[in-house]
């Protein structure tokens, strides 16, 4: 899912690079990029943390899933909040930027689960008293 959506991240980083710059100049057009590069980042963190977590098991799964879901978030705001203090950075393109590129995500991903991505998702089954690599052998 994350390889398939690494030409579209590129572009969506480039685009609001773009417009933030024909906006507001250089300061505005980097903030803009780093908004969508934060959206994009979460979504490839997320893509590998949900592949490290189906080879261990589902409760590790499950946690990662939702635990990650706050850290990245989290990350997404202190970056936010730490580039703010930065007299270049604007907020407000950031958030702009960070918006419409979740947006996209998100409808990305639907997409994706719609055409039947979630048949191909394997989690190893428990193994009771045995290693998980043992029983994918």
């Amino acid at each position: 899912m994350v390889r398939r959506a690494l030409p579209l991240s590129a572009a969506a980083v480039a685009l609001s690079f773009v417009a933030g710059f024909l906006i507001g100049g250089w300061p505005v057009g980097v903030s803009a990029a780093l908004g969508a590069f934060a959206v994009v980042g979460n979504f490839v963190a997320n893509g590998l943390a949900l592949d490290w977590a189906a080879g261990r098991s589902l409760t590790a799964y499950q946690a990662v899933g939702l635990g990650g879901y706050l850290v990245r978030l989290t990350v997404i705001f202190g970056l936010l909040f730490g580039l703010s203090t930065l007299s270049w950075f604007s907020p407000l393109a950031f958030g702009l930027a960070a918006v419409p590129t979740a947006i996209a995500v998100l409808g990305y991903e639907a997409s994706l689960w719609r055409k039947g991505l979630a048949q191909q998702l394997v989690i190893p089954a428990e193994v009771p008293g045995g290693s998980r690599e043992s029983a994918r052998r």
